[in-house]
């Protein structure tokens, strides 16, 4: 157990460390400085340019930004709608998987589009291989959709006064050539030296060692599941996601895969330190959230390698830990820190049954979701704590008599009305669906594996990861019916856009704003205090707005569980 301890603290030392310096070569990308890289990168990028018609260097204002966003979002789901739907008769459908239905094609497509991956699907049988590539692809661009967004933020606040925010085409394209396909190249090739397939041939058919027959799935999975992870997606190409022995063969894939999906979210929080010059503020801001990472970690993994009480009762040999749902070649501890790094950074990949985890366990997974800014996805998580920032400016400045300030910009009342829709509408969100789906039976009940409190903490869950773009679930779930597809699709939609534009709009409301130069008056947010304020905050709103949820769910299914 203690090997297994080190070996999260060796996966974390190693994040820390490649995201440090990937957060520099990433603030160099986005404020237009040279890279060791440029001979390399330039050629592609005018050759991308050029048959697209697009201007790099033209400037675009906080809304021409958003709207290239939601254009080009628009055109990728009706390409992904219509292929989902006519995948049997399309080519490179070798074990000939059939179409799917409008309502589970309408959510996939969203699903993918935006971040989340929720699969209600089993990748085996549900899409063919031409759908993967396509799903893969919107794996690129959804995670470079999300940090283009973040460089407009970065923009907004390096000028004093503009509304000049850079160019939403131009961020995309060097999000993808220069960010993520080189690292997921490097993350494939790992991935097939250690056993994942790298094919597109159909099920290999086999002999297992009792002499039964058994076909194989397989596909290209090195790449698939490369970029999943990097651009923080989480969408598996097999129904058991990480758990599958093609997806994540050992130890060696385990570490890859869990350092691979957490390097882009630590290295934005440098990266904006560097861009702006002002490393103490993203030293804050990381601060802030390991603390908040930690909190959720730390219960998870003594929980799942303490074993599961009532089954040591039995006199079963509990030393491994709660290993109901987990894979023996991870362990319960590796499996503890994937549950809340995956969680919290809004991947949604599991390497383990989340179902299955001890109650307290699946509420600190619920919390990492519904709190959703420790680290968070590539780009919406720096997006997402900017909101909380926001708040905490401004709660701050009325408490010690001082006008709100953020990076010399006064924070006013259209400012905050906007921050606080965005903060208000994810809790929204997720508990009036989980409400709606538990008071009509028919939609909710029929539709659990589980009864009482551990059946509603699957009706939240559900929610929960739809509203975070996670895509993790509580599998017991029977989650591929219209209701659900079309209920967490809306959700889907609204909880990417919205938390995406908000935080984009009051940077370029605030860009506008005239440049007040820092004073003895000034509110600093760079320092601890500031940092602890902005915890609270975050804490606070997240406490307020689902404990009520939780006691009827996980917290209550803990009392149940060990009242017994």
């Amino acid at each position: 157990m203690n090997t297994e301890i080190l070996g999260i603290i060796a996966m974390f030392a190693v994040t820390l460390v490649i995201g440090i310096f990937l957060g520099k070569y990433i603030a160099n990308v986005y404020g237009y400085k040279k890279t060791f890289l440029d001979p390399v990168f330039e050629p592609i990028e005018k050759v991308i340019y050029k048959i697209s018609g697009i201007n790099p260097s033209r400037q675009m204002n906080w809304k021409q930004n958003m709207y290239a966003m939601l254009a080009i979002n628009l055109i990728w789901f009706i390409i992904g709608f219509l292929l989902l739907m006519n995948q049997a008769w399309l080519p490179l459908n070798p074990d000939g998987n059939p179409n799917m239905t409008p309502d589970l094609a309408f959510n996939t497509t969203i699903s993918f589009l935006v971040n989340c991956n929720l699969q209600h699907y089993s990748g085996e049988t549900g899409v063919s291989y031409l759908s993967q590539l396509y799903l893969m692809f919107l794996q690129f661009v959804t995670a470079a959709t999300g940090m283009a967004a973040m460089a407009v933020l970065f923009k907004a606040f390096k000028e004093k006064t503009s509304t000049e925010l850079g160019n939403f085409y131009d961020y995309f394209t060097k999000s993808i050539i220069r960010i993520l396909v080189p690292i997921s190249v490097i993350v494939a090739f790992i991935l097939s030296m250690n056993g994942s397939p790298m094919t597109f041939e159909g099920k290999d058919h086999i002999i297992t060692m009792e002499g039964q027959k058994a076909d194989v799935s397989r596909g290209p999975v090195s790449a698939f599941v490369a970029i999943k992870h990097l651009g923080t997606n989480g969408g598996g190409f097999f129904g058991a996601n990480s758990a599958h022995p093609l997806e994540n063969p050992n130890y060696i894939t385990n570490i890859t895969e869990m350092v691979t999906q957490m390097i882009i979210p630590f290295a934005l929080v440098f990266a904006l330190g560097f861009y702006l010059n002002k490393r103490k503020l993203s030293w804050v801001i990381f601060t802030v959230m390991t603390v908040g990472f930690l909190a959720l970690t730390i219960p998870n993994v003594v929980n799942e390698t303490g074993g599961n009480p009532l089954i040591t009762q039995m006199g079963t040999d509990s030393s491994l830990g709660a290993m109901e749902g987990k894979e023996i070649r991870f362990g319960s501890a590796a499996s503890g820190y994937w549950s809340i790094a995956t969680t919290v950074i809004s991947t949604g990949s599991v390497n383990a049954m989340h179902d299955s985890t001890m109650p307290l366990s699946g509420m600190n997974e619920l919390l990492a979701m519904m709190i959703n800014c420790f680290y968070g996805g590539c780009g919406v998580g720096i997006l997402n704590y900017f909101i909380f920032i926001i708040l905490a400016v401004f709660i701050s400045g009325l408490m010690v008599g001082r006008t709100p300030e953020f990076m010399g910009k006064k924070i006013e009342a259209k400012e905050m009305k906007i921050a606080m829709i965005v903060a208000l509408f994810h809790p929204f969100l997720i508990l009036a669906g989980t409400a709606l789906t538990a008071y009509l039976p028919e939609f909710g009940a029929k539709t659990l594996n589980n009864p009482g409190f551990h059946g509603f903490s699957e009706m939240l869950y559900e929610f929960t990861s739809s509203a975070a773009n996670n895509g993790s679930g509580f599998e017991g779930l029977g989650d591929n019916t219209p209701w659900w597809n079309i209920s967490t699709g809306i959700v889907l939609l609204l909880s990417r856009f919205i938390p995406i534009i908000g935080p984009v709009a009051i940077a370029g409301l605030l860009a506008q704003k005239k440049y007040i130069p820092e004073s003895s008056g000034t509110l600093k947010t760079d320092t601890a205090t500031f940092g602890f304020m902005t915890l609270a905050v975050i804490l606070l709103i997240a406490a307020l707005s689902f404990f009520p949820a939780l006691t009827l769910g996980p917290i209550a299914e803990q009392i149940q569980y060990f009242s017994k």
